[in-house]
């Protein structure tokens, strides 16, 4: 099972080998891939699993729609892959057996769609966060936020596990990096330091274990001993690395 599926998930594929093959060239493992949004960094890999195996697609109405109006995925043989339509609120079972809801926060529309007037902090069905039935607690995933508003922190109060976006630390860093000509908050991420970061609120809210993730290269908090990485760790937060296991 994948929460979104991002253009190198050939490379993940290769460096995980519960998702390889297991009996034969073109078998898989993988029965389900779980959409959060529509951006490219979300559905991109989708390309990459075009090879006739069969597994279900689940998104909302939102994001099937964008998944519809594209027809370079029409590569997805409808025979094979299922495309499900899961409506914020209601829980479903996965082929996995795991129970998941989708649940709506703000952001913005992906960016090959914007328009002029663009919204970064709608709260509507294509910008999601995931919370995972376990047999103790919930877990929640939500790899993309602008703001954490009531009905986000009421969702997420005193959870045992959140992973949250964490795609930049300052929200003006793509411009002092030149990396970038938008602050964080203008492509719908908020920032994870600062008084009015996620850091502070999430633990405000009594987060209990929080991991940050979807998170960019000129993020500073990636940096080992650095001012940003420590100030995550004395939080009691970690940043979240390829190939991490987490123990439910």
């Amino acid at each position: 099972m994948l929460f979104n599926c991002s253009p190198d998930i050939r490379e993940q594929i290769s460096a995980n080998s519960c998702l390889q093959p297991q009996s034969c060239i073109r078998g898989s493992p993988l029965s389900d891939v779980v959409l959060t949004s529509g951006d490219v960094d979300h559905i991109g890999g989708l390309l990459s699993l075009r090879e006739g195996h069969q597994f279900s697609i689940h998104a909302t109405p939102g994001i099937n729609r964008i998944l519809a109006s594209n027809p370079i995925l029409g590569v997805l043989n409808r025979a094979a892959v299922k495309r499900e339509i899961a409506e914020p609120g209601e829980r479903r079972r996965l082929s996995a057996g795991i129970e998941i809801e989708l649940f709506t926060v703000p952001g913005k529309t992906p960016l090959y769609l914007e328009t002029e007037g663009v919204v970064t902090n709608a709260r509507c069905d294509t910008t999601v966060g995931i919370e995972v039935a376990t047999n103790k607690h919930a877990l929640f995933y939500v790899p993309a936020c602008a703001e954490i508003d009531r009905e986000t922190a009421a969702r997420l109060e005193n959870a045992r596990l959140v992973f949250f976006d964490g795609t930049l630390w300052s929200d003006d860093e793509m411009i002092r990096t030149g990396t970038g000509m938008k602050t964080g908050r203008r492509m719908g991420h908020m920032p994870v330091g600062g008084p009015d970061g996620s850091l502070v609120a999430l633990k405000a809210i009594g987060v209990k274990r929080l991991i940050y993730i979807h998170i960019n290269n000129t993020n500073p908090m990636l940096i080992e001993g650095s001012p940003e990485n420590e100030a995550v760790r004395a939080a009691g937060a970690e940043v979240g690395f390829d190939g991490q296991e987490i123990d439910l």
